[in-house]
């Protein structure tokens, strides 16, 4: 199964090449800038085609949520049309596109965790544009498996569990959000199950149930200063740098774009369609941070 992926540096198109070289018969191929840009409609036909995909996955996007407040055309031209070009240049290639979307496209006011059916109502620029790109691609092409995940996380990349570890080897103490709840979810289980569910396109090609849009997130929930609660005690288990947590509200962390207060979401349809089940955040992150220290990267300071 050859996989064409959108984005070079991502946390999710890292994690795919590296189970890819655990599976034999999966070839991960990543196209990134300059050979394949986002902004760039017209070239995107041309360089998917020329990497012979059987499977794509649109992964890349303008993922600069506050910066997406001042830059909302350039957000939508990538997110927005740019994942549409992909999802059209995939059915003419007669393939299958997963395309990778995010829990922004909620405001957040649900009190229960988000189904694939719940009203959508994005409430930031990033939000907005993501959200053109679920419907660009579902537009383009019928043969679409839209992935909507939340609070990705990873051993390498920019993310939430590297910065608390970055901010605690220098600070004691630490003031973390406690009033949004989410689903923490580890880039390798979302690689995991990107694979399972390109083989079931491929395998399953006039099966409608295996089309449209999923949740997928970690199991269970948590909140932006009980997960760097958990992320501390990982580490310091392991002889890396600890702090204590001040928990603060949102309004104490104003920032550029609004985030949504409750982010978590409901994954049972990816497991009725697709019987994939994501671990709970809790072990994952014990599986991130044992990957950190055999990366020597949780040196304490």
């Amino acid at each position: 199964m050859r996989i064409v992926v959108t984005g070079r540096t991502g946390q999710v198109v890292s994690a795919l090449g590296q189970r890819a070289s655990l599976a034999p018969d999966v070839t991960v191929v990543a196209l990134g800038r300059p050979e394949l840009d986002l902004a760039d409609e017209a070239g995107i036909a041309a360089a998917l085609a020329a990497s012979a995909p059987e499977v794509i996955v649109s992964a890349a996007a303008y993922t600069a949520v506050d910066q997406a407040e001042s830059e909302p055309e350039l957000a939508e031209r990538v997110n927005g049309a740019g994942a549409g070009a992909v999802a059209a240049a995939a059915k003419a290639l007669g393939v299958p596109v997963i395309h990778l979307s995010t829990d922004y496209v909620f405001d957040g006011a649900k009190p229960a965790p988000y189904v694939e059916s719940d009203a959508v109502g994005p409430v930031s620029a990033y939000g907005r544009s993501k959200l053109s790109g679920e419907r660009a691609v579902a537009s383009a092409n019928p043969d679409h498996a839209i992935l909507r995940t939340a609070w990705v996380y990873a051993p390498e990349g920019k993310n939430f569990v590297r910065t608390m570890l970055r901010l605690a080897a220098t600070r004691p103490e630490l003031s973390v959000v406690a009033d949004q709840h989410g689903c923490p979810s580890y880039a390798p289980d979302i690689a995991d199950a990107v694979i399972a569910v390109a083989r079931r396109l491929l395998a399953e090609p006039d099966n409608r149930a295996l089309r449209g849009t999923f949740h997928l997130g970690g199991t269970g929930s948590t909140d932006w200063a009980s997960f760097a609660e958990a992320i501390f005690a990982e580490s310091a288990r392991r002889g890396g740098p600890s702090a204590s947590v001040r928990r603060i509200g949102t309004a104490d962390y104003p920032t550029p774009a609004r985030r949504p207060a409750n982010s978590r979401l409901d994954c049972g349809k990816l497991g009725r369609a697709y019987g994939i089940a994501m671990p709970h955040w809790s072990d994952a992150l014990a599986r991130c941070m044992d990957q950190l220290e055999q990366d020597g990267a949780l040196s304490a300071s």
